[in-house]
C-alpha cells in the first residue's frame, strides 16, 4: 500500500513546489524598498550647541512600482548608542545655506523632498541637510548616521553610513 501512494505523493509534492516557485518568481518586483548608501557627510557648527549635517546619498528603487516619499529624516547614533533625530532643511533653505556657508563646498545634488516620486528600477543621487541640537564634536564622533525614507504606503527604507 505504501509503494502505491509514494508515486502520487511525489508528483503532488513536485506540483506544489513548482507552484510556490512560480508565485515567488512572479512577485519578485513587488517589494517596495530603496537600497543604497551614504556617499558623503559634511558637518559644520551653527553655534556651540547646534550643528548642521549635509548628507549626500545614492539609492536605487529595485521594485516594479514607484516609491513616493512621505518623509525623509536623518538620525545620528552616538558612540554610546543614543540616537538624535535631526530637523530636515527644505530645498530652498539648503540653497541658502550653501550660498551663505562656502565652507560646506558645492551643492552636488537636489534635496529629497516630500512627494518625490522615484520611478521603478531608477537610481538617483540626492542629499538632505539636517539641523541637530548637539555640538559638532558630538556629530563628528558619531557611531553611524541613518537616512530614513518612508513611502506613502508605509514601507520604510534606511540608508546607513559606513564609517571608515
Amino acid at each position: 500500500m505504501r509503494k502505491e501512494l509514494a508515486v502520487p505523493f511525489g508528483i503532488g509534492l513536485g506540483v506544489i513546489l513548482i507552484a510556490v516557485v512560480g508565485v515567488l518568481y512572479m512577485q519578485r518586483g513587488a517589494h517596495i524598498e530603496l537600497k543604497g548608501s551614504v556617499l558623503k557627510v559634511r558637518t559644520m557648527p551653527l553655534d556651540e550647541r547646534t550643528s548642521l549635517a549635509v548628507v549626500d546619498f545614492r539609492f536605487v528603487n529595485p521594485a516594479d512600482y514607484p516609491f513616493v516619499v512621505r518623509t525623509c529624516t536623518v538620525v545620528v547614533e552616538g558612540p554610546s548608542g543614543n540616537t538624535t533625530e535631526g530637523t530636515s532643511v527644505t530645498e530652498i533653505d539648503a540653497r541658502r545655506v550653501f550660498d551663505y556657508y562656502p565652507v560646506l563646498g558645492k551643492k552636488y545634488n537636489d534635496t529629497l523632498v516630500l512627494k518625490d516620486k522615484i520611478p521603478a528600477h531608477d537610481s538617483q543621487d540626492r542629499m538632505i541637510a539636517a539641523r541637530f541640537e548637539v555640538p559638532e564634536s558630538q556629530l563628528e564622533g558619531r557611531k553611524r548616521l541613518i537616512v530614513r525614507i518612508e513611502d506613502v504606503d508605509g514601507p520604510v527604507s534606511e540608508l546607513i553610513e559606513t564609517k571608515r
